[in-house]
């Protein structure tokens, strides 16, 4: 191609001289419309020639064939040291988007020309940030545990007099490793979710075996907690996607209102049709959640009162798991909470079809609360 390029644009500056000027060859057209990358080319003076479409829509070549200034001072760079030239360049969008990351690679063609390949890195760029967060959040939070452990281990060995104190810090030796055993599980559970794609081997799954289960995991914690659990709804529902996944995803949102609620309180789960969707609902009695901090509840590792995270062992990884499954089934997680007065949280998933005779009419909420506290569903 560069032969190509080189030999044209050789003809260009000749004929410039002559102010006669031809359009490209086709040739040099189809060639930077097959490339990936966005493509600008310069001949020897710098001035435009050919571009990609999308060239403008990133702005890098404004009407008139002004070329970004970072473009050309690459450009002059190549030509200078006759080597590729390579530089990372942010370009900012429109307001409230977050700028774009290009690779830009300059190339000095036979006869002095030079080729600009533009490579859209923002997803890449993104995701490379979200893993340093990522790691340094594990790093972070591995590190409580792990410090706590090794403390109320020495503690118990300065103890070893005192048996009720060698108790009391053998319970909390207990509670911090169940802690650190929790968020190595999730940070499995999460890496492995980034691989696994349910829409693939996506089958019918029971909406009743999948409550029934998540409900399962989290009763002895409830029933500690004197926390009534109560399943409403219609049932012979059934949902799409990978069932192991789903089920995950709704333990984690009743784990985290059981979490959360004051004793002798109530967790109900509602399950609702909507046109080609099923709404599973988890609702608490809890401390609720500020308005300033809604939008922040999904994110990994976040968690809005540090000091009862760490009481109820939570890990702030848990909504983030569930967020994810959604988001890979298809289907959204919101939630409705006012401060002080409980949470609602809504998985919204896509319904398989099924014949309206094998959906039971909704239950009585009190009918439905005995059944749930006798350990059916």
């Amino acid at each position: 191609m560069g032969l190509l390029v080189g030999a044209w644009l050789h003809g260009v500056s000749e004929r410039r001289r002559q102010e006669t000027v031809e359009p490209p060859p086709v040739e040099v057209a189809a060639v930077l419309g097959a490339l990936r990358a966005t493509a600008i080319l310069l001949d020897e003076n710098l001035d435009l020639v050919e571009l990609s479409p999308s060239a403008y829509a990133y702005r890098l070549v404004r009407p008139g064939g002004m070329v970004h200034p970072d473009l050309v001072r690459l450009a002059t760079a190549a030509q200078r040291s006759s080597q590729p030239q390579m530089t990372d360049l942010t370009l900012e969008r429109g307001r409230g988007d977050a700028p774009s990351v290009l690779a830009v690679r300059a190339t000095e063609l036979p006869g002095g020309p030079v080729l600009l390949l533009c490579e859209d890195r923002t997803q890449a760029s993104r995701a490379e940030g979200a893993r340093r967060d990522f790691v340094a959040n594990i790093s972070h939070e591995l590190k409580t545990p792990i410090g706590a452990i090794g403390l109320l281990t020495e503690a118990v060995d300065g103890a070893a007099d005192d048996p009720e104190s060698v108790h009391r810090f053998a319970q909390r030796l207990q509670r911090e490793s169940a802690r650190l055993a929790k968020l190595v599980n999730e940070i499995i559970d999460l890496s492995r979710l980034q691989f696994d794609n349910p829409v693939e081997s996506a089958s019918a799954v029971s909406v009743d075996a999948v409550i029934g289960e998540a409900l399962d995991r989290v009763r002895s914690v409830a029933e500690a907690k004197k926390i009534r659990l109560v399943r409403g709804g219609p049932r012979g529902l059934e949902m799409i996607g990978d069932k192991t996944q789903l089920v995950t995803a709704v333990n984690n949102l009743i784990d985290n209102a059981v979490a959360y609620s004051p004793e002798h309180t109530r967790v109900a789960v509602g399950v609702r049709e909507r046109e080609d969707a099923v709404e599973i609902t988890v609702s608490d009695q809890g401390i609720g959640i500020p308005e300033e901090e809604i939008g922040r509840i999904f994110e990994r590792f976040y968690r809005v009162d540090q000091a009862r995270s760490r009481a109820t062992g939570g890990t702030g990884l848990g909504l983030s798991i569930v967020k994810h499954i959604a988001a890979a089934h298809g289907g959204e997680v919101s939630v409705w909470s006012s401060h002080g007065a409980g949470s609602t949280f809504t998985l919204r998933l896509p319904r398989h079809p099924v014949s309206p005779s094998t959906a039971e009419p909704d239950r009585p909420v009190t009918r439905v609360a005995a059944d749930v506290t006798k350990g059916t569903t």
